[in-house]
């Protein structure tokens, strides 16, 4: 799907949109080649976390037709029809365009992957673990495009959180998907093979301090 979205595009045209994207949201546009940049993996969740969100998806997508082997995009619970009709991403698309661009937008976040594995040592996703969940080929099982359903595997991947206070796995307070604990985590790793889970789905919150710098950080989700 990507090769042919690239052989339909000239570079100059993706470049252009980039540029323009960029001076839309007030930054500078900086010439890149495809050796000077590095590798990003994005955990999810373009949508919904402000006014530009077409802006934001639109240039990631950009950078991905660009540089295809150096941006990854991965799936958040928001890049789902379910939610983001709820929480603005509909609404901006129906105001500033049409309701026929986000369904398309919708087609694109059912193709988008779930997780990403890094150096066969580090696996990344939006949400968490799940109890359905006990190797990678589990993973690279599941079948795009696809919605995201209220409960199982994918649900959890892009749901669920760790939670340092528990053992085991937990309800979760969103009402969906679970929690889990530092011992769920440490097993998975060992059983297969993996140093660290990195991912994304809950905010940093200042911890109390009078200076207001230390944050105070999800749980730990790697080997000790």
């Amino acid at each position: 799907m990507m090769t042919a979205m690239e052989g339909m595009m000239e570079i100059s045209m993706v470049d252009d949109i980039i540029r323009r994207l960029l001076e839309g949201k007030g930054g500078k546009q900086v010439q890149l080649s495809e050796i000077e940049i590095p590798h990003y993996l994005f955990l999810g969740d373009y949508v919904d976390r402000g006014k530009q969100s077409l802006e934001t998806i639109c240039l990631l997508l950009a950078y991905k037709i660009r540089y295809p082997s150096k941006i990854f995009l991965l799936r958040g619970n928001h890049e789902d029809a379910k939610i983001n009709r709820i929480y603005g991403f509909y609404d901006e698309c129906k105001r500033r365009f049409n309701v026929r661009l986000w369904k398309i937008f919708t087609d694109c976040f059912n193709c988008l992957p779930v997780a990403a594995l890094i150096d066969d040592k580090i696996l990344c996703m939006h949400g968490g673990l799940s109890p359905d969940l006990e190797n990678l080929e589990q993973i690279r099982e599941i079948q795009r495009p696809t919605e995201i359903p209220d409960n199982g595997l994918l649900c959890d991947l892009l749901w669920s959180d760790p939670d340092q206070k528990s053992e085991g796995w937990s309800d979760s307070d969103r009402g969906i998907s679970c929690t889990f604990g530092a011992d769920v985590v440490a097993e998975f790793l060992d059983k297969n093979d993996l140093d660290l889970i990195c991912r994304g789905h809950q905010i940093l919150k200042p911890a109390p301090s009078s200076s207001g710098i230390p944050l105070k950080k999800v749980p730990k989700m790697g080997k000790s």
